[in-house]
């Protein structure tokens, strides 16, 4: 019986990656051994230093291993959590490998070191699927060509079909006689007998386009209320939304319930935009408003290799949002009092534009906080900036999931469609996907056909 059930556990070979990306992982492979190759711990004593996400993880990691190793020899199999889990242990040389990664592949990197640890494990422990976890697709490819089995790291990582929900929908038959109600009072009770019908079936804090035979307008299904509470567009800080999508987002932007905005869509669509407008509206509500994003350095440098100070060297990420900010202010002259204002928010930091690093360890209460290119993030990075929020606090995810500039992220595994998995639905959250592009003819041109 204990031969079977040895038998029957896996053992999956980390690699670094996976661990940067979730310090935890080892813990989530169920009954099933998880081995760490020696280059591994090399690599993460490298990133240990810093006060980036990675480094966290790194630290976070190598704590944690060294807690479950107490007065216990790394390269022995050690319990992870009694029988609920596998066992764990380090795997340091691979002499007299049949395959050796490192002949094939080229010696002194640490990725063909890593692969020869699993072909160890698939030479020695012969009665077991062995299988390498990594999020670097190269190294699955290197890995698949030696005939290993290898994986993405899956823990976090959402359905393809769940990032299309847009947070929007078209509600065709919506009753005459609660369109009158609607106009008449901005919102309308929803008949439970209606809300239960499957033509008539509401999501909460679902936007809806209302039609029937007569009449159309924009809602909000409000579930803690049961109430579709009618959308109007409006302007706000002098940006009036284009379309439906923006208007919707403006509304999600503008409520004092949602605490949590997401905003999806392509370039040129105004997430950024539309995120900063509805912000500056409510400025007198918050203490400050902070414009945030990930710094992704150019083919994965450092931004330490740039020219200039600190200010210098993160000035050219943090552009597009002096940009969006400069597109607001030219909607007013130089004397409007609006124009002046953000000058003056500017000045006295009331209008805070920093890289998303130097906001890590502060307390969020009583500002309206916007990150921008959240699809940069990782789930982690994301529950962090989150958990982070104080009374009176609305945070605002804007990004493209299908552009990441990040090696280890796809449009599964990233962040920002995460939130949108696990949050939709939920009382203090709302999500548009904006899909209409408004920036220029020749931007909608590119993204249509290029």
């Amino acid at each position: 019986m204990g031969s079977n059930v040895k038998a029957y556990r896996k053992i999956f070979v980390l690699d670094t990656s996976v661990i940067l990306y979730d310090h935890n992982a080892i813990m989530n492979f169920e009954e099933h051994d998880v081995a760490i190759p020696i280059p591994v711990l090399e690599e993460l004593d490298e990133f240990k230093k810093g006060s980036d996400t990675k480094n966290f993880e790194a630290r976070e990691f190598i704590r944690m291993l060294d807690k479950k190793a107490e007065n216990k020899k790394l390269t022995d199999w050690i319990s992870l959590n009694g029988d609920k889990r596998g066992k764990f242990r380090v795997i340091m040389a691979t002499p007299g490998l049949l395959v050796d990664a490192t002949e094939i592949y080229g010696k002194g990197k640490n990725d063909h070191s890593i692969l020869n640890a699993a072909l160890f494990l698939q030479e020695t422990e012969k009665d077991r699927p062995i299988i390498l976890v990594t999020k670097d697709i190269n190294l699955r490819l290197k890995a698949k060509a030696l005939n290993l089995q290898a994986e993405d790291y899956l823990t976090g990582r959402v359905k393809e079909s769940d990032t299309r929900f847009s947070g929007r929908s078209e509600l065709l038959n919506f009753p005459v006689s609660y369109f009158k109600r609607l106009f008449e009072n901005k919102s309308v009770a929803i008949d439970p007998s209606h809300k239960k019908n499957i033509k008539f079936h509401l999501q909460r804090n679902l936007f809806y386009i209302l039609k029937s035979s007569k009449s159309s307008a924009l809602g909000f299904f409000n579930g803690e209320t049961n109430h579709m509470e009618l959308v109007e567009k409006s302007n706000f800080y002098g940006v009036k939304p284009r379309n439906s999508e923006q208007t919707f987002a403006l509304n999600a932007i503008m409520n004092p319930a949602i605490k949590l905005v997401t905003l999806t869509g392509v370039a040129g669509t105004g997430k950024t935009l539309l995120a900063l407008a509805g912000s500056l509206e409510q400025r007198r509500d918050f203490k400050q408003i902070y414009l945030a994003r990930p710094i992704v350095p150019l083919s994965n440098r450092d931004i330490g290799f740039l020219p200039g100070d600190a200010e210098q060297k993160i000035n050219p990420y943090m552009q597009p949002l002096w940009d969006n900010l400069k597109f607001i202010k030219n909607q007013f002259g130089e004397r409007d009092r609006n124009y002046l204002q953000i000058d003056e928010m500017i000045a006295s930091e009331k209008i805070l534009v920093t890289p998303l690093a130097y906001i890590r360890g502060r307390s969020l209460s009583n500002v309206i906080f916007i990150v921008d290119e959240a699809q940069n993030l990782t789930p982690h990075e994301i529950k962090t900036i989150i958990t982070r929020a104080g009374e009176n606090s609305k945070i605002i995810f804007t990004g493209d999931i299908h552009q990441i500039d990040t090696p280890y992220l796809d449009e599964q595994s990233n962040g920002l469609s995460y939130i949108v998995d696990r949050l939709r639905g939920q009382a203090l959250y709302a999500h548009i996907t904006l899909e209409k592009g408004e920036r220029s003819e020749l931007a909608n041109l590119a993204n249509d056909l290029l």
